[in-house]
């Protein structure tokens, strides 16, 4: 529902504010511009979604191959000690346990339509172990909230939606998104562990928490020390160098295990297209809305507001403009997916701006925490949450607060 309303209430705020325009202003165009809007969103919207068609096909078959090559069990035993120690309550080899090993290598590797599935399976056994069922239990709060804000090794649909789009290097937001999803997973760990009373000075805890800081902290002092031309050069070599690293690894391993891997990639590019193609109405709907907004003026409404309130704050308020994407990703992924491709321009010109480059690295490093709580405690009939959503929020805010540092040190030259 919540969705429903953001839906119609860009609808009526824009019909409001072009009626003030027509009669207080006299803007005799802003009803044309609207309706100008409506249909070039519309075609907009269809053919980003098209578009996305061809690589989401292409990821999600080499997503495959990693897949049926095992590459999410190694994750899952890799991780393993780590996240026993996160979840003292659950018994020794108890099936919920391989369930959300499985659902975070799955979400880490990007492989959406696994991961949902594994996700809610852990829910219902931990379920189990739930002494109050109409509460959550510390083990699900932990479990959803690393599930809300995990980290995610390949952002495909962001990568995709920015080469439709007609990026230049539509893979540049790759190495941001990684340093801003892990402050942002990082914030919602300690929130929660803070509240269960879990020792984060663990051994254990602190050799995986420890080794990931230092090596995200290494990255960050390293391109603090560039200048922006060499941080260009030095983010476009590592990001494509991982990107096809990542390829390589996916079809040695499952070659190792005699995967039959032109069938494997087959089998999940067609996922891929159906994906695609799912998207557009929802993708079509939300521009559609969002334009209406824009062209009403309502959004340059709302920008100068929030400019106003920063200005006296902040120097540069360029990151102001994404803040809409921020705001709304918390409620809708949908929504947000549409305010991040408005930001690009409607002819796409925008799309390697700073504004542009830093609603895609907020897309990335933040999650839809709403959707994600009632969906997961919704399908084991939890109401009481307790504090799961203060601690996704607050994974959330620091995803963004992270987003726009990282993206003025990698991108603050660009306008």
């Amino acid at each position: 529902m919540t969705l429903n309303y953001i839906w119609i209430a860009f609808f009526l705020i824009a019909f409001v504010v072009a009626l003030f325009k027509l009669v207080f202003l006299g803007d005799l165009e802003v009803f044309k511009r609207i309706v100008d809007a409506i249909f070039d969103r519309a075609t907009l919207g269809f053919e980003l979604s098209l578009g996305l068609a061809g690589v989401l096909t292409l990821w999600m078959g080499i997503m495959k191959i990693g897949e049926k090559g095992g590459l999410i069990n190694v994750l899952s035993r890799w991780l393993s000690p780590f996240f026993t120690k996160l979840f003292p309550e659950i018994p020794k080899n108890h099936p919920s346990i391989g369930s959300m090993m499985m659902n975070f290598s799955a979400n880490m590797l990007g492989l959406d339509n696994a991961a949902t599935p594994l996700g809610l399976k852990a829910m219902e056994e931990l379920q189990t172990l739930n002494p109050k069922p109409d509460t959550a239990s510390n083990a699900q709060i932990m479990f959803l909230v690393l599930n809300a804000s995990s980290l995610t090794l390949i952002p495909v649909s962001i990568l995709a939606l920015r080469a439709t789009a007609g990026s230049a290097n539509p893979t540049d937001i790759f190495i941001p998104i990684l340093i801003a999803t892990f402050f942002s997973t990082l914030t919602g760990l300690i929130v929660t562990a803070t509240f269960q009373k879990i020792n984060l000075f663990d051994k254990v805890i602190l050799k995986y928490l420890g080794g990931a800081t230092i090596l995200v902290v290494g990255l960050i002092l390293y391109i603090k020390s560039l200048s922006p031309e060499n941080v260009r050069i030095f983010t476009s070599l590592l990001t494509n160098i991982l990107l096809f690293g990542i390829i390589i690894t996916f079809i040695v391993v499952a070659l190792f295990k005699k995967v039959n891997i032109y069938d494997a990639f087959i089998e999940g590019a067609k996922g891929g297209f159906n994906v695609s193609i799912t998207i557009i109405p929802y993708l079509v709907a939300m521009l559609v809305a969002i334009g209406v907004f824009t062209a009403s003026g309502a959004m340059e409404l709302l920008m100068d507001g929030i400019k106003y309130v920063f200005s006296s704050i902040f120097p540069d308020t360029r990151f102001v403009e994404a803040l809409p994407t921020a705001l709304m990703k918390p409620l809708s992924g949908g929504g947000a997916r549409g305010l991040m491709v408005e930001s690009w321009g409607a002819d796409g010109s925008m799309v390697d701006s700073f504004v542009g480059h830093l609603t895609s690295i907020i897309q990335g490093s933040t999650e839809t925490t709403f959707y994600v709580i009632a969906v997961y405690f919704g399908s084991v009939n939890i109401s009481k949450t307790r504090y799961a959503a203060l601690a996704g929020l607050l994974a959330d805010l620091a995803g963004v607060i992270a987003a726009i540092l990282v993206t003025y040190m990698f991108f603050g030259h660009l306008s």
